[in-house]
């Protein structure tokens, strides 16, 4: 049996942790023979329920789990954590600008990063989940300098999914078929879902869809996917969120699918001419537990365009919170 893995969880007491940690417990992130120590970091008014969370986690008598450890304490949280999973984020409220969520959540980030930095194992892998991610997960690596730098990462695998099953549906075809979307930027609606290398049973998947589609209509409405739930159900969403997170993970950990790739927002290292160092979203390739940029794709002048657009929004909220960093 492998040692287990100490993986920290923020938010644990919300919708998202709710659809996600009995899957962790259950081995579908790390694989049915790694043990973990789950500990659950909530806000103090919070505890109790975060306490019913860990109590039915104990009653499904998960094997792979050798603890779950409930607090309020990020010291106690993040110590020894090799997996940071960053869940937990003021939601953006009614009448609150952008700006303010960025300034409001900033601070929390600021914050965790520097007891990230203080106590948890300097290889942690972290996926930032509470918006603004990008620009969260900026802040955190700032204020985190001896930690891993490439480890910190925020989550655009939910929009990744979301634009796999838009193009199955248009085009008819099998999620399975689906490969090589990508999704370049900020996780916000000025991400760029992009099909121009994206595959469908190994042909061109822009030759099964027409191109006014692909440019006007499945751009905007991956996009605003997110919102389109929250006026649905009146809550933004959990399930696909959390299967996104484990997505991540796992293939972050255990290797991306030979063949294909997978969309994940990382720091950049001036590939395609973004500036070093803003958390953007690229297609990787996931391997020994590690990730690769893909290079040498021809983007178009319409994406590269679009790429630029969000690149801007980044710097912008950057600048936002530059006392933070």
């Amino acid at each position: 049996m492998k040692e287990p893995v100490r993986v920290t969880v923020t938010g644990a007491a919300g919708q998202i942790c709710y659809s996600l940690l009995f899957r962790i417990a259950s081995g579908e992130m790390l694989g049915k023979d790694q043990p973990v120590i789950l500990n659950l970091l909530e806000i103090t008014p919070a505890l109790k329920v975060c306490e019913a969370v860990a109590m039915e986690l104990n009653d499904c008598a998960f094997p792979l789990v050798k603890d779950v450890v409930v607090t309020d304490d990020p010291a106690v949280a993040f110590k020894d954590a090799k997996i940071g999973l960053m869940v937990g984020a003021k939601p953006r409220g009614p009448g609150m600008e952008r700006k303010d969520l960025i300034a409001d959540n900033g601070k929390i980030f600021s914050s965790l990063g520097k007891v990230i930095d203080d106590v948890a194992d300097k290889d942690i892998r972290i996926c930032v989940v509470g918006n603004p991610a990008n620009t969260n997960a900026y802040i955190l690596a700032a204020n985190a300098p001896s930690i891993n730098q490439r480890n910190i990462t925020a989550l655009t695998r939910l929009d990744h999914n979301r634009a796999i099953y838009q193009l199955a549906e248009k085009s008819g075809s099998d999620i399975a078929d689906v490969k090589k979307m990508t999704i370049w930027g900020n996780h916000s609606v000025t991400q760029v879902p992009d099909i121009s290398f994206t595959e469908i049973n190994g042909a061109n998947a822009a030759d099964k869809v027409d191109a006014t589609w692909a440019k006007e209509e499945f751009i905007p409405t991956v996009a605003k996917r997110g919102a389109a739930v929250i006026a649905a159900r009146g809550a933004s969403s959990a399930a696909s969120a959390a299967n996104a997170i484990l997505d991540h993970m796992r293939d972050w950990c255990l290797g991306s699918e030979s063949g294909d790739w997978v969309s994940m927002a990382v720091p950049s290292d001036g590939s395609y001419g973004v500036e070093k160092g803003l958390i953007y979203s690229y297609p990787v390739v996931c391997k020994d537990g590690d990730y690769e940029i893909v290079q040498a794709l021809e983007v178009s002048d319409f994406i590269k365009g679009k790429m630029v657009e969000s690149e801007t929004e980044l710097k912008e909220e950057r600048d936002t919170v530059s006392d933070l960093l």
